[in-house]
């Protein structure tokens, strides 16, 4: 290993171009050497002159932050290079210890290694003609510097290639693996290999079929988005489009939450009005029954008590007297009011007995003003976009004309209904279709909206089986139909022909005209026929009734048994002509089995059999024939009536025969007129010929 060259530190000569600036004062006067030419080695400095400034570094004192900036020259200027500044270096200080450590220890081997050195190189340039001893001992240290600087530099480059060499060959020691030769093998032929290539060619061909497969896929899903985005970029009003869904989405949005809120209100007021309506029809229900009660149980004392002694005097209780007079008292008003009217065919009985006492019609009055009051606030705060029938049908008409593929798509026409639902019932809490000037479902304000909404549908031909077409169908299955059902079930009296009246046109115009589609079976229908029949047989049942009394108490018209018994039977044929005014909503034989079978064969019948032959009895007769519906009997082929008319045939012929005999014989033609109605032609034939009736056979021709 080469010596580094020993170098001498001696103390410098001032000079006014050294970089510090200030002097040095030296160890002892010397001349001034004169300046031997310099080399060609030391024209520049050397490639490692830094090194004799680091041999300095660890005798340099650290920066605080263990870096710092060290100025210092690299070389002593030398006389021949004039005046000028000196070359400068800045020289990073590192922190490193084993740098530190390395090149300190480093330092003091090169001392060592350059103080044998200097011994030879003194000899090597003792031959010089040497005029300055500092000067050639400066140049000469700094050539040996530079030689140094060179060999350290060449150990650096071997030793570097020294460990890429060991590198590289390791690695290559570590790849090889030796062969064990006690392992065994398989024999291997050609079938084998044939057979492996093969199982692995089907596994390559499946997987490429897989991506291929992939691929396809990938391609068409390329070519789909490609025409989304290419449609996307075509239209011009998907803006417009977006914008409009968005509000219109909101809209819905808003309306649903609005229903949601005020549904329970509306349905908080429609019980709040059913009650009331429900209270006052059991109040004329419970009244009338009571008062018929009372009034048969005293004139069955009364007959009694004729019958026994006619001297005593017959007890009544203050309730029973109370509700007699009570009774007498309206029936006189109401006689009162028709002589004002000029009425004068009316017959006692066939009134319906509806009128409320002062202070009950007070408060009736009172409790639907506060009910009309609230149901009035229900949507006092909403906007008319969001309740009323109208605005929200023109909403949903933008989205149909601007948008008729989605509008249809997403069937609107079946959520409508729904929507609409709750503000159609806020607008029936006034309505009563029992009353006899209520206003027809035709002339509201929702009915109207939605006709003109389903007409202006029909402009599109393609959607001609559209659900907006069954919009109101829906409507009145869904939501009037349920009310028409409350009001037969709980609130209808089938007694009162002015309620029926009014029922029948509304339930006419439902189920007739705005009927469900044929192939749909209607629930709502169904059960709205079946209250109907289950209220008439009720009435049936606990309101009619015609008493029988002994001949000697019904012969005197002006008896209290006699008019009690008539106004009983008009009574039960009033019923009976309110029962058969459903003639085309309910079905025949319903009607026959109500009105023929359980009332007039039952009631009717059996009083007019008690009763005297006469006009009276030809009234009666005439009354029941005219109730009777037309088609029944449309028939012109029809020789014999309809069998549960036998019993009343029968009646007209035993009354014709009886009237034959009497003072009233030319009653006897309105009898036959009647068996020639009801198309008993055969039965009238046969009695004209037994009893060699001849004049009545131009009645039978005429017909």
């Amino acid at each position: 290993m080469a010596h580094r060259p020993k170098r001498t530190f001696r103390t410098r000569r001032a000079d006014s171009s050294d970089s510090d600036g200030a002097e040095e004062p030296s160890a002892e006067p010397r001349e001034p050497a004169k300046l031997a030419a310099p080399s060609p080695e030391e024209e520049d400095p050397p490639p490692g002159g830094g090194r004799a400034e680091a041999a300095e570094r660890p005798l340099r004192g650290r920066s605080p932050r263990g870096r710092g900036r060290v100025w210092a020259s690299s070389r002593r200027p030398r006389a021949d290079r004039g005046s000028g500044v000196p070359e400068s270096r800045t020289v990073d200080l590192s922190t490193d210890k084993e740098y530190g450590t390395h090149h300190a220890s480093e330092s003091v081997d090169d001392q060592s290694s350059s103080s044998d050195n200097s011994s030879s190189l003194d000899e090597e340039f003792s031959s010089l003609a040497i005029t300055n001893e500092e000067t050639s001992e400066e140049s000469q240290e700094d050539e040996n510097q530079d030689i140094w600087e060179q060999q350290q530099m060449k150990k650096a480059v071997k030793i570097t290639e020294g460990r890429d060499i060991d590198l590289s060959h390791n690695s290559e020691f570590q790849t090889v693996k030796k062969f064990d030769t006690s392992i065994s093998f398989s024999p291997v032929n050609l079938e084998i290999i044939k057979k492996q290539l093969n199982t692995r060619l089907t596994l390559l061909q499946d997987t490429h079929r897989s991506h291929l497969r992939e691929y396809e896929k990938y391609i068409e899903d390329v070519k789909s988005s490609e025409n989304a985005v290419q449609n996307l970029e075509n239209s011009s009003n998907q803006a417009l489009s977006f914008k409009f869904y968005k509000s219109m989405k909101i809209y819905v949005e808003n309306l649903i939450d609005c229903l949601n809120e005020k549904i329970i209100n509306i349905q908080e007021i429609e019980s709040s009005m059913h009650a009331l309506l429900l209270k006052q029809a059991m109040t004329f229900m419970q009244r009338r029954q009571d008062e018929l009660k009372h009034e048969s149980t005293y004139l069955q004392q009364l007959s009694r008590k004729a019958e026994t002694s006619a001297n005593e005097s017959l007890a009544i209780d203050e309730n029973t007297q109370r509700i007699l007079e009570e009774l007498e008292s309206r029936r006189a008003r109401r006689r009162q009011a028709r002589a004002l009217s000029e009425n004068c065919d009316h017959q006692e009985g066939t009134s319906s007995d509806d009128e409320l006492s002062s202070v009950d019609m007070i408060d009736f009055q009172k409790s639907q003003g506060d009910i009309l009051q609230d149901h009035k606030k229900i949507f006092e705060d909403v906007h008319d976009d969001f309740c009323n029938v109208r605005n929200i049908l023109l909403k949903f008409q933008q989205w149909r004309e601007k948008f008729p593929n989605s509008y249809y798509k997403a069937f609107i026409g079946f959520c409508i209904p729904k929507l609409l639902n709750p503000l159609i019932r806020v607008q029936l809490i006034d309505w009563n279709p029992l009353k006899f000037d209520s206003i027809g479902l035709k002339q509201m304000s929702w009915f109207i909206s939605i006709e003109e909404f389903m007409d202006n549908s029909v402009e599109d031909s393609e959607k001609e089986d559209s659900s907006d077409k069954k919009i109101l169908s829906t409507v009145i299955n869904k939501t009037i139909i349920p009310q028409l059902t409350d009001f037969v079930e709980f609130i209808w009296d089938p007694l009162s022909t002015s309620q029926t009246t009014s029922l029948i046109t509304h339930c006419r115009m439902i189920l007739e005209e705005h009927s469900t589609c044929e192939s749909e079976v209607s629930k709502g229908k169904q059960d709205l026929l079946k209250s109907i029949v289950s209220r008439m047989k009720k009435a049936i049942e606990d309101d009619v009734f015609i008493p029988l009394y002994p001949k000697s108490a019904v012969e005197n018209k002006a008896s209290p048994q006699s008019k009690f018994q008539e106004r009983q039977f008009w009574s039960a044929l009033k019923l009976f002509r309110n029962i058969l005014l459903w003639n085309g909503l309910l079905p025949d034989d319903t009607l026959r089995e109500l009105g023929l079978d359980k009332l007039l064969n039952r009631y009717l019948l059996i009083a007019l059999l008690n009763a005297m032959p006469g006009p009276e009895v030809v009234k009666k007769c005439n009354q029941i024939t005219a109730y009777l519906p037309e088609k029944w009997f449309a028939n012109s082929a029809m020789r014999t009536s309809i069998p549960q008319l036998e019993n009343f045939i029968q009646f007209l012929l035993q009354s014709a025969y009886t009237l034959s005999k009497s003072e009233f014989r030319d009653k006897v033609k309105e009898i036959i007129l009647i068996l020639v109605k009801i198309r008993a032609m055969n039965q009238a034939e046969s009695f004209i010929e037994e009893y060699h009736l001849d004049h009545l056979k131009s009645v039978i021709n005429e017909v």
